[in-house]
């Protein structure tokens, strides 16, 4: 994803970005992506030594 952005400054540093609309929604779109993956990881690390049911037994 290539980032348009248009960087303010104040005394002389950075202070603010100016993004276009659908570059900060994409963004938005990402993190929360992100945060999504982040969450099922620590899950799957947090169930890691949690007892397995197979289909079978699951059925019955």
């Amino acid at each position: 994803m290539e980032i348009t952005a248009q960087v303010i400054k104040k005394n002389g540093k950075n202070e603010f970005v100016v993004l276009p609309y659908e570059e900060f929604q994409k963004i938005q779109e990402e993190l929360v992506s992100y945060e999504d993956l982040r969450c099922l990881r620590e899950a799957k690390m947090v169930e890691k030594d949690a007892p397995i049911i197979g289909i079978a037994q699951l059925k019955k």
